[in-house]
């Protein structure tokens, strides 16, 4: 059964505020026949208007090989419940096997670009176009794009704002340390007005 029917757009003026906080996450690609996820730890917003962002993949993987054919690319905020997955695709490759099936991952279809998402454990995701630059491609593995659509389940990211609590825990953004260890997002200070 999905969990994405707590799922709900996100205007793409706060698109961005889904990975300012810098969680990992899952980018999902496929090229139309083949489909490989993995995880980053770098990703960041770049961009408001539109909105674009940059992820951090390595040249020489799968995942860049299918992004470069396909243009295309999503971004999956996996929150702690899937933090063991998280790490074994983030060491795998996808070259030698399918990870969605090899891992049991659940998918749906992305409503705009028609991409992979993971159907549970995820508090958002983000769909990306790829802003092609081929010195930049050949030189870096950093990749800009440019997001055409957000959805996020409500439960945790609702008006354009993060609302981390108890009840939630499970859908909290994970950050990744190292060495297979992570903390979690979850305790919120707020500031007041000097």
């Amino acid at each position: 059964m999905s969990n994405t029917t707590n799922f709900q757009p996100v205007a793409l003026e706060h698109a961005s505020r889904l990975i300012n906080h810098g969680p990992t996450v899952l980018v999902t690609s496929s090229d139309g026949t083949r489909r490989n996820v993995m995880a980053a730890a770098w990703s960041m917003p770049v961009e408001f208007t539109p909105p674009r962002i940059a992820v951090v993949i390595d040249k020489h993987t799968f995942t860049r090989e299918l992004i470069a054919a396909s243009g295309t690319f999503a971004i999956c905020l996996p929150g702690s419940a899937l933090v063991d997955l998280t790490h074994a695709v983030g060491s795998t490759s996808g070259r030698t096997m399918d990870k969605f099936e090899h891992f049991a991952i659940g998918t749906e279809t992305s409503s705009v670009l028609k991409l992979p998402v993971l159907s549970s454990g995820c508090s958002a995701w983000l769909e990306c176009r790829l802003i092609s630059e081929r010195h930049s491609e050949e030189a870096y593995d950093a990749c800009f794009a440019e997001v055409v659509g957000a959805a996020a389940d409500a439960r945790i990211f609702r008006n354009g704002h993060w609302l981390f609590d108890d009840s939630n825990a499970a859908l909290q953004t994970i950050h990744h340390l190292g060495g297979g260890n992570f903390i979690c997002a979850g305790s919120v200070v707020r500031a007041t007005a000097p």
